[in-house]
């Protein structure tokens, strides 16, 4: 029997995913962010647990597997973002020569494609603040994998709730939104200015005033610089915030018709003759009752992408082995709330 949202939104479920999942009714979350266990990299304290698998091989079929899974609880039109990191082989049997790269985010990403999966995206994280290595024959590992999946090729995606300021290529290197009001401001964009341009002109028009970019923001692409996440109480293995922000403000919806599940959209608005998504939320059905956009992370940790959540305003549904871990997001969680409700 599936939990209803009662139970499950906003809650951390403590448990093996495997199981747990199965208790999720079909096609309840928009979206999807997690990072599963790395194979052969820590022990989560679970005797079957993922990533304690022989090879690598059938580490890749666990999270596959999961995946399986994980598609069944996700809207049609919906995304999973899956951040896995590489290792080496210790030996032959493992699945590569000894001191080989194990290609394990690669291996994973073929056989989720194989099982119907279309990859959007291979987001190369580049860790600003790497761990120091004291390997002396290769270089230094400071890059993991974010993998964008959809499974139609038709999805819900916003790119422009997380288009970066462009930089021009003047000697001052202002942001192209030095030319630009806010996006809050956008309907009102050269509004009888003497010096606005034709949108319409597109990308030459752009440049010839010195622009490089769309007026909201270019594309942030696939190498994202970040810094890993300090946190000191915790999990050593939770990844940072800005890792999460991106995929959720992309990928899961502000509102969702609550009968039909289609996400809102911003109304689009033609400006200086060009069209951009900046009016007020709509829904595109004929139906006025909504709910937030839901994310689900399987793997919990220390609520990372819970926190992200509540504070952008999405529900959450979340999964974790370890009770301990499961303890600390609540606690991330209460803490963060209780900072809220002070006076400012």
């Amino acid at each position: 029997m599936s939990l209803t949202p009662d139970q499950f939104v906003n809650h951390v479920l403590v448990g093996d995913v495997r199981q747990r999942l199965g208790e999720l009714p079909d096609a309840c979350v928009d979206c999807v962010i997690t990072s599963p266990p790395y194979w052969a990299l820590r022990d989560y304290g679970h005797p079957d647990q993922i990533g304690a698998e022989p090879t690598v091989n059938d580490w890749v079929s666990q999270i596959t597997a999961v995946c399986h899974e994980l598609a069944r609880v996700l809207v049609p039109h919906g995304a999973l973002w899956l951040n896995v990191g590489d290792s080496y082989s210790r030996h032959p049997g493992e699945g590569a020569p000894r001191k080989s790269l194990l290609l394990g985010p690669a291996r994973l990403a073929i056989q989720l494609t194989q099982a119907g999966w279309l990859l959007r995206s291979q987001v190369v994280w580049a860790k600003r603040n790497a761990m120091p290595s004291s390997v002396t024959d290769r270089l230094a590992t400071t890059h993991e994998f974010v993998l964008f999946l959809t499974r139609q090729r038709r999805y819900f995606f916003n790119l422009d709730a997380i288009r970066e300021p462009a930089r021009t290529q003047t000697s001052a290197r202002r942001s192209s939104r030095d030319h630009y009001p806010p996006r809050e401001a956008a309907p009102t964009l050269g509004g009888g200015q003497s010096s606005r341009i034709d949108l319409n002109q597109g990308l030459s028009a752009l440049k010839a005033a010195g622009l490089s970019s769309h007026p909201l923001g270019k594309n942030p692409g696939d190498v994202w610089r970040i810094a890993t996440a300090n946190y000191p109480a915790a999990h050593f293995a939770s990844f940072p915030s800005e890792l999460v922000r991106r995929p959720l403000l992309a990928t899961c919806p502000q509102r969702v018709c609550t009968e039909c599940r289609t996400p809102w959209r911003r109304a689009t608005q033609m400006i200086d003759g060009r069209k951009l998504a900046t009016g007020p939320l709509r829904s595109s059905c004929s139906h006025s009752g909504w709910r937030p956009g839901r994310v689900l992370d399987p793997f919990m940790g220390a609520g990372t992408v819970a926190l992200a959540a509540e504070q952008y305003k999405r529900d959450w549904v979340g999964i974790e082995l370890n009770p301990d871990y499961a303890a600390l997001a609540d606690e991330r969680l209460a803490a963060w709330r209780a900072a809220q409700s002070k006076p400012a």
